[in-house]
C-alpha cells in the first residue's frame, strides 16, 4: 500500500485537522534537546493515518530529508517542537534518503523500518530482529503490528495532557459538467411556388364591307396592280420569371446563466467534554468557555 503526503489527501488539512494550525516547519529536536533540524512534510495511509514525519535534518546531516515514524515522535503544540524519541545521528546516515518524486512504497519502508527497529531490539542479538519481522511482506504486512513505530499519543508536558475535540462540518464545493450541446445551423428545403403574370398578344383584325353607293372615283385615282401593301406589326408578351434571393430572418444564438440554490442534509457529528472527578477533586472551569463543559 503507497503513502501519500497529507496534502495530497487532505487539501485542506490545517482547517480540518490543526484547527488552522500546521506542524509543517516545526522544529525537530532529539533526546538530548538539540535541535536536528524541521518537519519538511507529513506521510500518511489510505485511511488518513499519520504514519510518517518527513524531517529535513539542515546542517546536521548536510540537509538530508528522512522519514520519521510517528511512534517514534511527541509533538509540543504550544513550543511548536516534535521531539524525535532515540533518533541518532548514526541513525540518520543510515536511513534511505527521502524525495518528493518518490514513491513510499513498501520497499522503502522497509528500509527505513530496519533503521529504527534497531532500537527496539537487542543489538547484541541481531537475529532476534530478523525473525520478529520474517513472517512481514508486502500483502500481509500492517503498521498496526508495530505500534511502537507507529502508535502516536499526544504529547504530555509540564503534567498537561493534550485532548483534542472534534466535530464534523459539511463543506460545499461545485463541479462543473458538460451537461449537454445544443447546435445550430441551416438547412434547405424545397417547396413548387407559382405566380401569375397577366400577359398580352396583338391580333390583326380584318374587315371588308362592301359600299352600298356606287361612288365613282376619280380618274387616275385607282390603281390597279400589287404595289399598294397594309403593313401591321403585331406583338405579344411572354413571362419571364426568375428567382431572388431575401433575407427571410435572423437568428442571434446566445447563452444565459440562471442560478439556483441547492441544499443538502446531512447529519454531523461534534465531541463535547464530560468530566467526572471522585471524592473532593477541585476543577478550575475556563470562564471564557462555555459554562456547561
Amino acid at each position: 500500500m503507497a503513502l501519500a503526503k497529507i496534502a495530497d489527501l487532505y487539501p485542506n488539512y490545517k482547517e480540518d485537522i490543526f484547527s488552522g494550525q500546521d506542524i509543517k516547519n516545526f522544529s525537530v529536536y532529539d533526546h538530548t534537546n538539540d535541535k536536528i533540524g524541521s518537519v519538511y512534510d507529513i506521510i500518511v495511509d489510505e485511511t488518513g493515518k499519520f504514519r510518517y514525519l518527513v524531517i529535513d535534518t539542515g546542517f546536521w546531516v548536510f540537509g538530508k530529508k528522512v522519514l520519521l515514524p510517528v511512534g517514534k515522535a511527541s509533538i509540543d503544540y504550544a513550543q511548536e517542537r516534535i521531539y524525535a524519541k532515540d533518533l541518532t545521528k548514526e541513525q540518520v546516515e543510515s536511513l534511505p534518503e527521502y524525495d518528493d518524486n518518490m514513491t513510499v512504497d513498501y520497499d522503502y519502508e522497509e528500509r527505513v523500518r530496519t533503521v529504527y527497529r534497531g532500537v527496539d531490539y537487542d543489538q547484541t542479538e541481531p537475529s532476534v530482529a530478523q525473525n520478529a519481522t520474517a513472517s512481514y511482506s508486502a500483502d500481509a504486512y500492517s503498521h498496526d503490528r508495530e505500534p511502537s513505530l507507529y502508535h502516536h499519543a499526544e504529547v504530555e508536558t509540564d503534567g498537561r495532557q493534550s485532548l483534542k475535540l472534534y466535530e464534523e462540518r459539511l463543506i460545499a464545493n461545485k463541479e462543473r459538467f458538460l451537461a449537454g450541446t445544443v447546435k445550430v445551423g441551416k438547412r434547405v428545403e424545397t417547396e413548387t411556388a407559382s405566380v401569375s403574370v397577366p400577359v398580352e398578344k396583338e391580333r390583326v383584325v380584318i374587315e371588308r364591307t362592301t359600299p352600298t353607293s356606287g361612288t365613282v372615283v376619280p380618274p387616275g385615282e385607282a390603281t390597279f396592280g400589287d404595289t399598294e401593301v397594309a403593313r401591321i406589326e403585331v406583338y405579344e408578351e411572354t413571362a419571364d420569371v426568375e428567382k431572388q434571393a431575401f433575407v427571410r430572418e435572423e437568428v442571434n444564438v446566445r447563452k444565459e446563466v440562471e442560478q439556483d440554490t441547492v441544499t443538502a442534509r446531512e447529519t454531523i457529528r461534534r465531541e463535547e467534554l464530560d468530566v467526572e472527578s471522585d471524592g473532593d477533586t477541585v476543577i478550575n472551569r475556563d470562564s471564557s468557555r462555555d459554562p456547561s463543559v
